[in-house]
């Protein structure tokens, strides 16, 4: 079995979740579904809904609200990393042109806040009162999560507990919810309902984790960004939290954070900073410690090929780094 194997199984039923998303950018205002196919059609990893639908598979729920909610969740995504890159000031999304890009950032600010309000709209209709608390709760965390990260911008004091609470809300979020959806689907009872969230959120923290250490060791092609891109936009990540904690040039590398003097040469000598204080290895660690705790959480559910498919997909995050 591999993440290709398992897509395949599911690149149906995930083709069902594109084209309820373009429902949601369905719209009288003609430049609402125009750019919403721009952006279905740029591809994405569909992660978010594919943990929605193996997890529904673990719990043996096959109705179509797996479906619909599954697009649910991929729109509050889409409307998240909308509002990203206007902030961000991104030129580039999933290697493309970004939204903002193209047609400014009044535009794609504003197509993320219909994209929210249509969500959630769609959450109210399935009628289910801990579906809708459980989205609703993941789209102000995600909110939260970027406030905080603006707030600790080019801020190299920022903890590793700090840094946790920014991607549990950013990040992790929307995986916790994706499995705890499915889980309120399936009729869970409580202990494991709670299991499949715990294991949602875990994954969602460790996923993000290796997107910020790719950010340092991935080319532009794979990555759809620029090396470093993170600490030019002053986000302060994992392998960098990991590089103040060891390195004996701590106040040269902090000089080159605080005071935002990110040239060419500067970015050169934190990645060899990196290197040499083995900070990718060391966060690595970390990741595989969440991974660990994803799976154990699973451990209350019976053996079955729907939980070796999510196993599978948590040891595939970390592969993403090699």
């Amino acid at each position: 079995m591999n993440f290709q194997d398992i897509f395949r199984q599911y690149e149906d039923e995930l083709k069902m979740v594109e084209r309820e998303l373009l429902n949601i950018f369905q719209s009288e205002a003609s430049l609402i579904p125009t750019i919403g196919a721009y952006i279905v059609n740029s591809g994405g990893k569909r992660l978010r809904p594919l943990f929605l639908l193996l997890s529904a598979d673990l719990v043996g729920y096959r109705g179509y609200k797996r479906v619909i909610l599954a697009a649910v969740i991929e729109a509050l995504h889409t409307a998240s990393l909308l509002h990203d890159d206007v902030v961000d000031e991104a030129e580039l999304r999933r290697g493309k042109a970004s939204a903002n890009k193209i047609w400014g950032n009044q535009v794609t600010v504003l197509l993320g806040d219909y994209l929210y309000a249509k969500a959630l709209h769609i959450s109210v209709q399935q009628e289910s009162l801990p579906i809708m608390e459980a989205l609703s709760q993941a789209t102000s965390q995600m909110a939260e999560g970027e406030i905080l990260q603006l707030m600790k911008a080019g801020d190299p004091s920022i903890t590793f507990d700090e840094y946790l609470k920014i991607i549990t809300g950013k990040t992790a979020g929307l995986i916790r919810t994706a499995c705890r959806v499915a889980g309120i689907l399936g009729k869970l009872s409580q202990e494991k309902l709670q299991a499949l969230t715990e294991f949602g959120n875990n994954i969602g923290i460790a996923f993000q984790m290796v997107d910020d250490i790719l950010d340092y060791i991935a080319d532009e092609a794979e990555l759809g960004k620029k090396l470093g891109k993170d600490l030019m936009e002053g986000k302060i990540t994992l392998p960098l939290i990991e590089l103040i904690k060891k390195a004996q040039e701590k106040e040269e590398i902090i000089s080159i954070i605080k005071y935002d003097n990110l040239s060419e040469k500067n970015l050169s000598k934190i990645l060899n900073y990196l290197r040499q204080y083995n900070c990718i290895d060391s966060s690595m660690k970390i990741v595989k410690q969440y991974i660990d705790k994803a799976k154990k959480a699973l451990q209350v559910f019976p053996d079955s090929e729907a939980r070796e498919r999510l196993f599978y997909i948590a040891d595939y995050i970390t592969l993403r780094s090699n």
